[in-house]
């Protein structure tokens, strides 16, 4: 287990189901004695002088939690055990694309139609014409109510129709781990957010889904930023950096009236309906030309768009910030990073930004990177 007192609560990490939990502090001291071997009636003792509770409730409290905490050590993910031996890869692809990332060349082949919308749409930007020179080749096809992914003839992994999401994750891990010559175990985590740069730092948007990350990032684009990452903003280990991702970015259908006056080819930019996901989205090119770019974050801003409401800017509790970021990110199982996330997580600055008016929201936003906040 790993400690991280954070205001006045103790983050406490598992390693065994990689989870993090909040505790009052007491609870974490009595934890930590648990770990170190110390009898439970030695640990109730001290408890109970220091709360003044009986004896007997504070040893029913300490096994209690220790059951607990057993339960938390020994849960380990199941993994599908299947060697999809009966399965057969396709003789031929439907589509083939092409994609430069930087000096990186992808070849990604799709069986049909529904392969190639999972994820083709968010790097058509990226594509280019048929070339000789392939450094990696990836084929997608779904068989059997799995969709399977093959890197190099190398089966990589196969996920259900309800786990498009975590496909998509994969797909997306590998394009950034070829891009920046990183293996897996050294990401500290993958998050749920938008980045944008000034050059010299980033910032993080964060936010549920229509709280209007995606279009303030395109806004900020327009304004002086660059656009790091959308949707998928990874963050290394070794750095403690974000790091570029080459996704365009996602423009729902409730956003094209602000952003078409700025961007004039989203009119005729192909629009694609995810049912599953209840949106109608388009794609808009970052700004970006330059992904192997890397930069600090010390701020985070759970941003969201409000009709009519006044610009409030914010700081909140890190503990809030916490339980928002965490359920909707990638954390690597690996203690080291683990650690290293909870030490980063320390010094950020945590604020909530609300706005109406688009150029109020751009004007704090370049306050914050000016240190003017």
């Amino acid at each position: 287990m790993l400690y991280k007192v954070i205001e006045d609560k103790t983050i406490t990490w598992f390693k065994n189901s990689n989870e993090y939990v909040i505790f009052e502090n007491t609870t974490a001291d009595i934890l930590k004695r648990i770990h170190k071997g110390i009898p439970i009636k030695v640990i109730a003792e001290a408890v109970s002088k220091k709360l003044s509770v009986p004896l007997e409730k504070s040893i029913d409290f300490i096994i209690d939690l220790e059951n607990q905490i057993n339960k938390s050590l020994t849960k380990i993910r199941p993994e599908l055990i299947n060697d999809y031996r009966d399965i057969k890869k396709p003789k031929t692809y439907t589509y083939t694309k092409y994609y430069q990332i930087n000096d990186v060349i992808f070849q990604v082949s799709y069986l049909n139609d529904l392969e190639l919308s999972y994820i083709h749409p968010k790097f058509a930007h990226l594509e280019i014409s048929e070339t000789k020179k392939i450094h990696f080749y990836y084929e997608i096809f779904i068989d059997s109510n799995y969709i399977f992914l093959y890197l190099d003839n190398e089966f990589v992994g196969a996920w259900s129709s309800r786990e498009i999401h975590f496909f998509q994750g994969k797909f997306s891990m590998e394009i950034i781990q070829k891009i920046h010559k990183k293996e897996e175990k050294e990401w500290l985590g993958v998050f749920h957010a938008s980045a944008i740069s000034n050059g010299e730092k980033s910032v993080l948007f964060l936010g549920d889904s229509g709280n209007g990350k995606s279009t303030s990032l395109a806004l900020l684009q327009a304004n002086g930023f660059t656009c790091l990452a959308d949707d998928f903003v990874p963050i290394s280990a070794n750095e403690i950096q974000v790091f570029s991702f080459p996704a365009a970015i996602s423009i729902k259908k409730n956003s094209l009236e602000t952003l078409l006056p700025i961007y004039p080819e989203l009119a005729t930019s192909a629009e694609y309906n995810f049912e599953r996901l209840n949106k109608v989205v388009r794609y808009l090119k970052p700004n970006n030309d330059n992904y192997k770019s890397h930069l600090p974050c010390r701020d985070l801003i759970f941003i969201k768009y409000e009709k009519n409401s006044e610009l409030e800017f914010n700081r909140i509790s890190k503990l809030e910030a916490f339980q928002q970021l965490v359920p909707d990110s990638w954390l690597s199982p690996e203690k080291e990073n683990a650690e290293q996330f909870l030490n980063w997580f320390e010094n950020l600055n945590c604020y909530q930004l609300r706005y109406s008016n688009n150029e109020k929201m751009i004007n704090t936003v370049h306050q914050l990177f000016d240190n003017e906040l």
